[in-house]
Order: structure tokens, then sequence, then C-alpha cells
């Protein structure tokens, strides 16, 4: 495996839709968190499902050629999950102080098994993470209030035997936080609530030994159908890694292709990949001195971004305009 390659993709997409351009509170970043989010299971089912409170992932994988060799699967949730904070001034109205929500990375790691095991009993690992509240300074007067809510969830790992040398693994990660939600007086705050009992940005690294992956992009003809036959919600797994390696899969809420990249120009995470570094980066440079406060004032990632942008070199800049990536005799 190789780490750095799958580390970078995999801290892409865990913030992909963190925070969007014009990185301040506007209209564009009040329905932030669109990726991997899984919702308590009450918010899901009174919304009929609309937001989804599970993800499944199922991929194939095969044996190595040595005879009764049997692989052994690593499975890695990945998430954020969120806090709330928010600022004010004496006299101390929390309700009243405008929100912004936050993030914390968490990592649920199901102890490995070979698959023989996991086809006679499915594996599950529980997992919670508690509630916190906190309360300090801010900038003079102000005080900011940090509010994090009680998380719960499970992640199941089963598989089954497709051929002599071909298995199909399952991983299914829940959201099983307890919320008592009441879809009459449902609104927009509705959400931001229920986001603070939720999995956002969910993924998940699959590792295998002793066998490969399979690419359910472009499979081997025999096991074309076998592939077809996966059944993935709310994920599709890609190869990770260098070219060509097969030991590791990202089961990812956004649809990418076999051993995706990031692009060598870039000088880093904009969190908004719909659009380009080029175009996201000379908004940013035209920013006017009070938008720039507005958005240092946001997080420290949207702070450092901000930084970082306005040191670039001017051969750094250039280098994010008109790269070819390969050329073809016409």
């Amino acid at each position: 495996m190789n780490q750095p390659l799958v580390d970078q993709i995999a801290n892409a997409v865990l913030y992909e839709g963190y925070l969007l351009y014009p990185y301040r509170p506007s209209v564009k970043n009040r329905q932030r968190w669109t990726f991997g989010g899984l919702y308590p299971r009450s918010y899901s089912e009174a919304g009929e499902g609309t937001e989804p409170w599970r993800m499944r992932t199922e991929c194939l994988v095969a044996a190595e050629a040595a005879e009764g060799a049997c692989p052994a699967l690593g499975v890695r949730a990945r998430f954020l999950h969120l806090q709330e904070r928010r600022k004010t001034r004496p006299p101390f109205h929390p309700d009243d102080a405008e929100a912004w929500q936050e993030a914390v990375e968490r990592e649920v790691d199901a102890e490995p098994c070979d698959l023989a095991a996991l086809i006679n009993e499915p594996r599950t690992r529980a997992f919670s993470f508690p509630a916190r509240r906190e309360q300090g300074p801010g900038d003079g007067p102000e005080v900011v209030v940090r509010r994090q809510e009680a998380i719960a969830g499970a992640v199941e790992v089963s598989a089954a035997r497709v051929e002599a040398d071909l298995y199909r693994v399952t991983v299914e990660i829940r959201n099983e936080s307890p919320y008592a939600f009441d879809p009459a007086g449902a609104d927009r705050s509705s959400r931001d609530e229920a986001l603070l009992h939720s999995l956002v940005s969910t993924h998940a690294i699959l590792t295998v030994r002793g066998g490969a992956f399979v690419s359910l992009l472009d499979p081997p003809g025999p096991w074309r159908e076998a592939a077809a036959g996966c059944r993935n919600v709310g994920s599709w797994p890609v190869l990770v890694g260098a070219a060509g390696e097969r030991d590791t899969m990202l089961s990812s809420p956004i649809i990418l292709y076999d051993y995706p990249r990031i692009a060598p120009e870039s000088q880093g995470d904009l969190f908004d990949s719909t659009e380009i570094d080029e175009i996201l980066t000379l908004r940013i440079l035209t920013l006017t001195d009070a938008e720039k406060q507005a958005m240092a004032g946001i997080d420290d990632r949207a702070r450092a971004l901000l930084e970082r942008t306005e040191s670039l070199a001017r051969e750094q800049l250039m280098g994010l305009h008109g790269t070819c990536r390969s050329l073809k005799p016409v």
C-alpha cells in the first residue's frame, strides 16, 4: 500500500464540501455537509429515507494462487463528528448568538479477520463518542461556547464465497445514535440539530492481505457478472494507492475512478472540488479586505486556506494554469 497516496485521497473525501466559496457564512454555506452523511435513524425514517442512516459497500476479493490461502480483511471507517460553535457577548445569551458547525475527525477500526471466518460469522464493531461542552474566551469580551452531542454506531463486516477463489465482502456502517426527532416541528434548524447526532463525510478504507481487490469499474471478464451483482448504497469502492496495486480500496460517498489522484499543481485543499484550483485561488485573491476578514473569522481551516493562498509565489500561481496531462497525435 502506498499510504501517502491513500491518505491524500481519503482526506480530500473527508473534507469535500466542508466549506464552499465564497468561504463565508453566505447562502451557499447554509446547506453544508452534503456528502456521506449518516443521520439518526428517527430523522431518516421521518423523511422517508431521503437522508440515509446507513451505508453499504460490497466489493470482490480474489484469493492468492497459493492453495489454501485465505485473504484477511481490514476495515477502517472514517467520518466527521460535528460540533456547534457559538460566539456571543455579555449579557450571555448563547441561543441568540450566530452558530457555526466545526468538525472533529473520527476513526473506527474493525478487528482484522480472514474471510473464511466472516462467512461463518459476520463481525460487528460498535462504537460511541460522548457529548462534550466547553466555554472559553473569544476576542475581547466575546465568549465562545462549543457543543458536541453524543453519537453511536456500528461497523458490520461479512463475506460470502462467490467462487472457489473469489469472495464478496460486505461492509455496512450504521448510525445508531439515540435522537428524539419530532417531524411536526421540522424546519431548517431541525437538520442542523440532526447533523450534530450524525456521521458526516462517512467513508471506509478496506485493506487485504493474502488476496487482491477486484476493480468494479473494469473487472476481468470471468468476474464481470459477480462485479455487476455487488450492491453499493451511498458509497462506491475504488482501488487506491499506486497504479496497479490491489491491496486497498476506498469506499467513497463521491463517485471516483480507480487510482484517483490530487493534481500535483494543487497547493492544498480548497474543499470545493466542483471548482478548479486556479478559479478558486483567483477568486480568493480578489476578495475585499472586509470579505477576507470575515473568511478568516470562520475557523482555523478557512484562515489557513486564506493565508496559504495569499502567500503563493508567482511560479506557483502560474503552475495552476494550462497544464497538459497528455498529448495525442491528430
